[in-house]
């Protein structure tokens, strides 16, 4: 009985099916790091690129 429950905690720890889920939370947290880190950069890109669409839309 013991030995089972070794073999079963064995397969547990060699058991690769959460990797793609942890992996996903720690792109996330980058992500969200970056743009913290980036916020005010991002908003004047962001700006500039609404502005320009609006200048030249007033052309048409």
């Amino acid at each position: 009985m013991g030995n089972n429950k070794l073999k079963s905690f064995r397969q547990f720890l060699t058991e690769e099916d959460g990797m793609g889920t942890v992996e996903v939370i720690l792109i996330i947290v980058v992500l969200v790091g970056l743009v913290i880190i980036f916020k005010e950069k991002i908003t004047e890109v962001v700006n500039s690129i609404f502005t320009k669409i609006t200048n030249q839309t007033k052309k048409i």
